[in-house]
Formats: structure tokens, C-alpha cells, sequence
């Protein structure tokens, strides 16, 4: 079992970068996959990046892709989503999401850890 909490989120005018953080605690954190999602009020919460047990493969949603890459580092128990290119539709509560398997889900029911979110909001 791990505990997330996320960090990094803030202001940022279109076009800026920001790097969100998801630091775990507890055991085993470098065996489990890693999710960023995010979500906007009034809308279900919507897959953004994966990334597998060891850092080998992630995936992408179409609307981030090119823009944002994940990363993790499992010796600090952290795992990163690196934002660039921002665009006021990227404005969204931004969670991230732990949970062990051979694949990367994009469905937020394959994931049974969450942290509690952090707030982006793109605006000039």
C-alpha cells in the first residue's frame, strides 16, 4: 500500500511550464505503475499519462502528447509530470494514481491509490 500526494500546481499564463510531483510513501512504490489524471468541475476525471513500474514505457493521451512527458524516480519515490506548452484547457485538478499490473490503464478504476490532487489553472 503507498500514500500519494501530489505538488507543483499553481497559476501559469499559456504558454509556461510547470512540473508536478507525486511523492509516495509506504512499501513498494518501484513496483507499481504511476497515472496523472486530471479534472475539471463538473466533468469525470480524464486519463493524462502513465508511466510503468520501472520507467521503461509510459503513454500519453492524445491532448498532452508532444507537451508533457512523465518520469519517475524510484529512488526517491517520486514521479514527476512535466508540463510545457500550457494551454488554458489544461486548467484542471491534477491527481496522481498508484496501482500494480503488467499494463498502464488509462481507466481510473484500475488504480486503487490516489493522492488528494493538485490545482493547475492556465490563465493570462
Amino acid at each position: 500500500q503507498v500514500q500519494l500526494v501530489e505538488s507543483g500546481g499553481g497559476l501559469a499564463q499559456p504558454g509556461d511550464s510547470l512540473r508536478l510531483s507525486c511523492v509516495a510513501s509506504g512499501r513498494g512504490f518501484n513496483t507499481y505503475h504511476v497515472g496523472w489524471f486530471r479534472q475539471v468541475l463538473g466533468k469525470e476525471r480524464a486519463f493524462v499519462a502513465g508511466i510503468n513500474w520501472n520507467g521503461g514505457r509510459s503513454d500519453y493521451a492524445d491532448s498532452v502528447k508532444g507537451r508533457f512527458s512523465i518520469l519517475r524516480h524510484n529512488n526517491n519515490n517520486t514521479a514527476y509530470l512535466q508540463m510545457t506548452a500550457l494551454k488554458p484547457e489544461d486548467t484542471a485538478v491534477y491527481f496522481c494514481a498508484a496501482d500494480r499490473g503488467p499494463l498502464i490503464p488509462r481507466e481510473e478504476s484500475k488504480y486503487r491509490y490516489w493522492g488528494p490532487g493538485t490545482q493547475v489553472t492556465v490563465s493570462s
